[in-house]
């Protein structure tokens, strides 16, 4: 099936395919049409699997049909639960927005931020992406209103609601129109979910994408074996002798992912730490020079083992292992997306040997642990 089967303008079509995108993904094929017909559609499909431009591309078809509205009354609303979401999400609106004759204007919205330069930005935006307290917030100010909304989407909705946002979704409902498009998005559907499921969504098309294992085994997995003095000298001698030129490297606190990029960087390997105590700004060039193939290693927590959309990541690096095994899947689920093949390796010292063990066994897999100390890391 190619992208001009699913009821887009042949315009936008042709864009979507100059951009290398061959054929839509699973969900794209049913959530699309779905969309454009006016549904309320319920998606249940993992990151990774093409779900945001199954939402834009249709809300895009939409938006560019509409006449001129009243301003800062936006008519399409996409919550997200995370800024770094807000801003991924923007920059795919932007990416095809520009294949049609009369772009719309999206923009987005999220705390941390001064929010004065987004009241001001506000004029003119058909499209809002938005954080719901951020939201709130300018809507008490009178700075967006939202009563002409007509597609309303949540994104990531589980985790909105695993973040405890379920009294300002309530709030922002109130503010509403009863007449509108519901769209749900989902990677699990929770007990939280269908009870959300039942609240806003009326008559949906519910489309659920089953992960493969398929998607599991194109993610390459290793595992070294070191000692905590050896593991920094190692990281480094891994990035130079693989030649590895797009790596996201986890820590499991701010400071060591500070003090790992402090210390590549002095060694000649370019390297950004980015998590929640860095700026906002800081966070967002982190992201968009590291997509870019401009900055080669990213060093975070687990800030961004969800939700951080990059379609071609090669590599992931647990510098350190995660708390639980869910977390230790969401991380290494990074690479290996949206049908690429990718590599994951593991540093494991021995006070971790044990923890490892049982990350793989709720894994069901089983990964040989590599000796290093035969090799020399002098001058790493």
């Amino acid at each position: 099936m190619s992208f001009t089967s699913l009821k887009l303008p042949v315009p936008l079509s042709k864009g979507i395919e100059k951009d290398h995108y061959k054929k839509p993904y699973p969900i794209q094929e049913k959530a699309i049409p779905a969309i454009i017909d006016g549904n309320d559609v319920l998606a249940i499909a993992k990151t990774g699997s093409g779900k945001t431009a199954s939402y834009v591309l249709p809300i895009l078809v939409k938006e560019a049909d509409r006449k001129t509205t009243r301003n800062r009354f936006v008519t399409s609303l996409i919550l997200v639960p995370t800024r770094e979401l807000a801003n991924q999400v923007l920059e795919v609106f932007l990416q095809f927005s520009p294949y049609l004759n009369h772009p719309p204007k999206a923009m987005a919205v999220f705390g941390g931020a001064s929010i004065n330069p987004q009241m001001k930005k506000m004029i003119g935006t058909q499209i809002l992406i938005a954080t719901p307290g951020r939201l709130i917030e300018l809507a008490d100010k009178n700075a967006v209103h939202l009563d002409d909304v007509k597609t309303l989407v949540l994104d990531e909705a589980d985790k909105m609601l695993n973040m405890g946002f379920r009294k300002e979704l309530d709030q922002i409902l109130t503010l509403l129109p009863k007449r509108r498009q519901n769209l749900l998005f989902s990677a699990t559907l929770s007990n939280d979910i269908k009870s959300m499921d039942r609240l806003i969504l009326s008559n949906p098309i519910t489309i659920k994408i089953e992960e493969k294992e398929a998607t599991v085994d194109l993610i390459k997995q290793s595992a070294y074996k070191v000692t905590e003095e050896r593991k920094g000298p190692f990281l480094r001698y891994l990035i130079k002798h693989l030649e590895l030129k797009q790596v996201m490297v986890f820590t499991s606190s701010i400071h060591k992912a500070d003090s790992v990029a402090e210390k590549l960087n002095k060694n000649g390997i370019h390297a950004k730490a980015i998590h929640g105590k860095k700026s906002q700004f800081a966070r967002i060039e982190g992201l968009k020079n590291f997509k870019s193939g401009k900055l080669p290693v990213l060093v975070t927590t687990d800030l961004l083992s969800r939700g951080i959309d990059i379609e071609f990541l090669p590599h992931v690096i647990n510098y350190e292992l995660p708390r639980s095994p869910k977390d230790f899947i969401h991380r290494i689920g990074r690479t290996g997306r949206a049908e690429n093949p990718g590599e994951a390796i593991s540093l494991i010292t021995e006070k971790e040997d044990h923890h490892f063990q049982v990350i793989m066994k709720k894994m069901k897999r089983s990964i040989e642990l590599q000796e290093t100390e035969s090799i020399n890391l002098h001058g790493y």
